[in-house]
């Protein structure tokens, strides 16, 4: 059976293009009223996409300012350069990029006195969009000048909605593998089409529902539905939004009109899925583009929740093939790696972290001592004990394996770059590299700490024998509170004859 789905979650809606009323925003900084009336009187009737112009007034850089902090709605700002001083202009330029951090607003330096900011020197030294003498600004001019800014502002806008918009999309995806039941993954799905778009709950109603081939094209099952009025168990599919699922499912393709999109999918196995999305007003362009992308995004992400177990499992084999071969180099069993992953995930539930992130750190503790392959074969497996300066280089393994591992998106192998960086780390603050103390490391590393440590004094090394199990407990105990965690060293002695399974079940 192959079923896939969409709901509603809270949303962070800071105003969507489409909902910032029917005008743009311009700002008129300059000391002279003449100017303000001058420029509001050409630009009356002005329009832009069926938009018109609303003008806010400043007569200093520090009024400017003030009005900049209050308003982020600015598309263009016609800026004077000499006001309450001679580079006022510019001062308010560089505060609106470097300290708003705001580079979406379209700035036009304007200056009745070109020798104060000289053009080249100002273009090539300020983020500025445009640059005119106000003698050479014509009534035609100055309307060329808006279009161009206008539509620059508008094509950042749309830039930025689609990164947001990609940006949930992939926030979504990263939940899709964890739902246990198609269901739950309809429930998901239905969950993030609003925070995709933008949009509030109350602004859209999704449904998805499924249909097999086996069965006659008037018979659908709702998987989930999502908006206002929709009832938490609702399994009838309105008769309207039905009626487009037949048309979808005779023309075998994805529908659009003015304000609702019927996306159709196919499965793998041959199931049909249906995602209707009802807006109250009119879908843009853009609104189709991204649920086309996220509902082709879920389609993937259906078929592979079935490999999720195989995908985990080659995870696990990953992970354990680059502990090994780390080990193996330096003439160590690879049976450690595997003891150390087990330790750390039944550490980590002992601790009380769910079985999700117990599993992870399973998954990425293997990967502990990966930097060590930047470690000299001389160093690494010198039977004797290192000088200080061998030691110090031995030590910059924890910080190799984070380098190695932190660029990764991966949440298992951004868990190893963490473990990698603090598993050396020690409670009193004496520990390496950073010489963290306390909370301040993290459960994950903390956890691999004593998992690692408990092993390797139970294992032969290059440079020493196995210790009994009596002598390592020993030391545990003596490390409390200084070496380890104390609250993880009590579990782990509450529960030691579990460990010890572990520990017998991957022998050298």
């Amino acid at each position: 059976m192959s079923d896939f789905l969409f709901s509603d979650e809270s949303v962070d809606s800071t105003q969507p293009i489409q909902n910032l009323n029917h005008f743009w925003d311009i700002l008129i900084v300059d000391d002279e009223e003449d100017i303000h009336q001058v420029t509001k009187l050409v630009l009356s009737g002005f329009k832009f996409e069926d938009r018109t112009l609303r003008f806010h007034h400043a007569y200093s850089g520090k009024e400017a300012k003030e009005l900049l902090k209050e308003n982020n709605n600015i598309s263009v700002g016609l800026i004077d350069v000499v006001m309450e001083t001679n580079h006022a202009g510019l001062e308010l330029i560089r505060y609106i990029r470097e300290d708003l951090n705001n580079y979406d607003i379209r700035l036009v330096l304007r200056t009745g006195q070109p020798g104060e900011a000289p053009e080249e020197s100002v273009i090539r030294d300020y983020d500025i969009n445009d640059y005119k003498n106000k003698t050479e600004l014509t009534a035609v001019k100055l309307k060329t000048l808006l279009y161009s800014a206008l539509r620059a502002h508008r094509d950042i806008q749309i830039i930025e909605k689609h990164k947001k918009g990609l940006e949930r999309i992939i926030d979504a995806s990263s939940n899709f593998l964890r739902c246990d039941n198609i269901q739950d993954f309809a429930s998901t799905i239905l969950c993030h089409v609003s925070s995709v778009m933008g949009l509030s709950d109350t602004e859209i109603y999704c449904a998805a529902a499924v249909h097999h081939e086996r069965q006659e094209a008037t018979q659908f099952k709702l998987l989930a539905a999502s908006g206002e009025g929709v009832e938490p168990k609702q399994e009838a599919i309105p008769a309207e939004v039905q009626q487009l699922f037949i048309e979808s499912h005779n023309r075998k393709c994805t529908i659009k009109t003015k304000n609702e999109y019927i996306g159709y999918f196919t499965s793998r196995e041959g199931s049909e899925t249906m995602l209707y999305v009802s807006k109250n007003s009119e879908l843009q362009s853009m609104d189709f583009q991204l649920l086309e992308f996220f509902a082709n995004n879920i389609a993937l992400a259906y078929d592979n929740l079935k490999l999720r177990e195989t995908v985990k499992d080659s995870q696990k084999e990953l992970s354990y093939i680059l502990g090994e071969a780390v080990e193996k180099r330096s003439k160590e069993t690879g049976s450690h790696v595997k003891r150390v992953a087990h330790y750390s995930m039944l550490l980590a539930e002992l601790y009380g972290l769910s079985h999700y992130q117990a599993e992870i750190i399973k998954l990425a503790s293997p990967l502990h001592d990966i930097g060590k392959i930047s470690i000299p074969d001389r160093i690494l497996n010198k039977p004797g004990t290192l000088t200080d300066e061998e030691w110090r280089v031995m030590q910059t393994h924890a910080e190799q394996g984070y380098e190695i591992l932190k660029k990764s998106t991966n949440e298992i192998l951004q868990c190893g770059a963490k473990i990698a960086h603090q598993h050396h780390e020690k409670w009193d603050g004496s520990g390496y590299p950073q010489g963290l103390a306390g909370e301040k490391i993290d459960i994950v590393g903390r956890i691999t700490a004593l998992a690692d440590v408990f092993d390797a004094l139970g294992s032969s090394r290059c440079y020493k024998t196995a210790w009994p199990l009596e002598k390592t407990l020993e030391l545990l105990k003596a490390e409390r509170g200084k070496h380890f965690d104390p609250k993880l060293v009590d579990l782990f002695l509450n529960n030691l004859d579990r460990f010890i399974e572990i520990r017998d079940k991957y022998p050298d």
